[in-house]
This record gives C-alpha cells, sequence and structure tokens, in this order.
C-alpha cells in the first residue's frame, strides 16, 4: 500500500508541474505594456556650432571658377560656384547671374574670382600698364640685369654708354629714361592694375623652377612713358645699356612720370641732360638760325622739313 500511495503522490505532483509550467508559458506569451512615450530630448547647442553660424553670417558671396575656362567661350552656371569668404575682393561678382552668359577674353583659371575685368579684353601684360604707357622688351644679360637680381616692380634708369669712333668723337654715358618701372623679368611679371598675380597660381616647386629661370632671365619688360619710347628705342640700337636700380625708399616712383602735373618738367631736365645724343631728343633737330639777316632787320622765315632735318630759310 504504501509504494502505490507514493507512487500516486508523485503522479498528482507530476500533473501539478505540468500545469505550473503550462500556465507560466501562456502568461509569458501575454503582451508587455507600452511604454509611456518619452519627451523628445532638447538640442544640445555647442559653442562651436554657435560661432560658425555666426561667422557665416559676416561672410561675403563671392562668384568663383570651378574650373579652367579657355577664352572665347561663355560662361554657364555649370562652369561657377559662390562662395563666402571673410572679406570680399573690391569690385567682385556676388551672384552667380552675374555671370552667365559673358564671354571672357582670356583663360582663366579654375579658382579665379570674377569680377568685371574678368571679361576686359587684353593679356596680362596689357592690364599692367596705364593708358600713357607702352610695355617694352630689352635684352639684357647678366651685366645688365644687375646681376639677375630685379623682379617685377623694380624701378630702374636706363643707362646708355657709348663708344668713341668716327661718328662718335667722345665716349660719354648718360641717363637714357629714368625711373622706368619693371614689368617682367623673363617669364615672371607682376601685379595688374586690379592687382592681381599676372601669371596663374602655381605650386612650390613651380615657382622655385621660374626664380631660377628669373635669374637667367635675357629678357625684361619695362612701362615706358611714350612720350620716351622713341628715345629708349634708339638707345637700345647705338650703344651699351645698363638697369640701375633705385631705391625702395622712393615712395613716389610710380607717379614719377604718370598723372602727375610736374612731368612735362621731368622730361625737359630729360632732355637737357642728353650728351652726345641728341638724336634722341623729343625735340627733333634744333632749328638753325637764319643767315639771310639784312641791315640787322629780323625778316620772316619759312620753315622746311625734309625727313627729320628742320631747317630756315627767308624768302
Amino acid at each position: 500500500m504504501n509504494s502505490r500511495i507514493t507512487m500516486g503522490l508523485a503522479a498528482v505532483l507530476l500533473l501539478g508541474a505540468i500545469f505550473v509550467g503550462y500556465w507560466g508559458l501562456v502568461l509569458s506569451r501575454q503582451s508587455a505594456p507600452v511604454a509611456a512615450p518619452q519627451a523628445p530630448a532638447a538640442p544640445v547647442v555647442t559653442v562651436e556650432k554657435t560661432v560658425a553660424v555666426a561667422e557665416d553670417q559676416t561672410r561675403q558671396p563671392v562668384v568663383v571658377l570651378l574650373h579652367d575656362v579657355p577664352p572665347f567661350t561663355p560662361l554657364t552656371a555649370a562652369d561657377l560656384t559662390v562662395e563666402k569668404l571673410r572679406s570680399a575682393p573690391a569690385g567682385s561678382l556676388s551672384n552667380v547671374e552675374q555671370a552667365v552668359g559673358r564671354t571672357p577674353w582670356r583663360h582663366l583659371s579654375a579658382g579665379t574670382w570674377l569680377n568685371d575685368e574678368s571679361f576686359a579684353a587684353g593679356g596680362a601684360l596689357a592690364r599692367m600698364i596705364h593708358s600713357d604707357e607702352r610695355a617694352l622688351a630689352v635684352a639684357v644679360d647678366e651685366v645688365i640685369g644687375a646681376a639677375g637680381q630685379l623682379i617685377p616692380g623694380d624701378y630702374v634708369d636706363v643707362l646708355l654708354y657709348l663708344r668713341q669712333d668716327a661718328s662718335n668723337l667722345q665716349q660719354s654715358a648718360q641717363i637714357v629714361v629714368p625711373a622706368i618701372r619693371v614689368l617682367g623679368v623673363g617669364e615672371q611679371f607682376g601685379l595688374t592694375n586690379d592687382g592681381q598675380p599676372a601669371n596663374p597660381a602655381m605650386s612650390s616647386d613651380d615657382k622655385l623652377k621660374q626664380d631660377q629661370r628669373r635669374i637667367a632671365a635675357r629678357t625684361v619688360v619695362l612701362a615706358v612713358p611714350e612720350q620716351l619710347l622713341s628715345r629708349l628705342m634708339l638707345a637700345t640700337q647705338v650703344g651699351t645699356l645698363r638697369l640701375a636700380v633705385r631705391s625702395s625708399e622712393e615712395q613716389r616712383l610710380a607717379k614719377y612720370w604718370a598723372g602727375e602735373s610736374a612731368s612735362p618738367a621731368k622730361l625737359d631736365s630729360a632732355n637737357s641732360e642728353l650728351f652726345q645724343f641728341t638724336q634722341l631728343a623729343l625735340g627733333g633737330t634744333p632749328k638753325t638760325p637764319s643767315s639771310g639777316d639784312h641791315g640787322g632787320a629780323a625778316r620772316p622765315a619759312v620753315e622746311i622739313i625734309r625727313g627729320n632735318q628742320i631747317t630756315q630759310q627767308t624768302p
């Protein structure tokens, strides 16, 4: 009997365990209560983000080229973008519509900011001189070019040495043209009238190679006042030239000739200092006095011009 009772109790306990397990499984399958929605977290505003936003509001829009544009090619919206700079260059365009459809007359490199002069005619050299100047190239060597130390932006005096020969009875040295601005040395040029570099942007290695070529350059381009152009041209043909560099302490060299009311006086002074080289004077051959005076009374003379010779004859 005892064994039967024990087995009955075991069976009851087993059924109870199965029931409890089944009930626990049913309870676990019931859906979990929905969590209450939480309020969204407030956005975190950092100091760096605040400074960036404030700085962006102070920047100025500038139209910039996205890639290189060849000359005589109308610009499209795909060629342009707007960048915000801390300070906009003077005269720069601020809206893409201001440049779309316009045609540049010269090659423009990627990254160039645009202004009205970007579409003006003329190359870099033409944009480096004023309306009363002419750009003239002069052959130089290591001695003539100040030992290769000339750079664009320097001011030089052009000296002329004349040897003694049959046509020149006395050797002489003189300043033919003073205070001439150097526009370029070899392939290196300075700034245009709008303050932009005439040479396109280049890497540090290219700049180093350009400086080496500048030292060995054999030509120098000078900005010559129009009224002195013939004089300098003749000087390059009749004698030996030297370029004497003027001091950077002379603050008014940029206006020595151009735009100054005293420039005619400077021109007369330069003409009067010519020695054994009167053919360079802008006034031509001096007028010869008339030899037909009668009784001390001056008679009206007739001026006769034959080429570059001027004579007077009394009728």
